[in-house]
């Protein structure tokens, strides 16, 4: 089974930009998001996916995932049967040691969100925290992408 081990936090300042190696353009839909599934299209660059994702454990450390690429005129005319709501954001790739973090600027209706995600390959595995790193928010529903897509940063009092 794949299972996808991350953690979430904020980002307190923009410092991530100067550690990062590589910048990358999303732009992603939700096919079907409920709380048992998610099904994402996402075109990155020129690349795109299909991914489902499962419900998260009670920690919102690990999920089920699944991701295939698919042709990106495929992607894009999915994007067109996506619920309403699609995400754009920057994401940023930044290495520290072992891991790999993605640091996600949101554009759009959640402009001003910066959330980074820290992979792990055990729910307990530690790793080097930069100082750029603000508030854990892994397990709280309200910064997944697929309820960004409704209810967006903007609208957050």
């Amino acid at each position: 089974m794949n299972i996808e081990i991350e953690r979430k936090f904020l980002v307190k300042n923009d410092d991530y930009k100067k550690e990062s190696f590589k910048k990358t353009y999303i732009k992603q839909g939700f096919l079907n998001s409920n709380k048992h599934r998610v099904v994402r299209v996402r075109i990155t660059d020129n690349t795109a996916y299909l991914t489902i994702k499962g419900i998260s454990n009670t920690s919102g450390t690990s999920r089920f995932e699944w991701e295939k690429e698919i042709d990106k005129n495929e992607a894009l005319q999915l994007l067109q049967l996506c619920e309403e709501g699609i995400i754009e954001k920057y994401r940023f790739y930044i290495k520290k040691e072992n891991h790999v973090s993605e640091v996600d600027a949101f554009l759009g209706d959640n402009n001003g969100l910066v959330v980074a995600e820290i992979e792990l390959n055990t729910e307990n595995e530690t790793f080097i925290k930069p100082q750029w790193l603000g508030k854990e928010v892994t397990g709280v529903v309200k910064y997944y992408n697929a309820s960004l897509s409704k209810k967006p940063f903007k609208m957050w009092t």
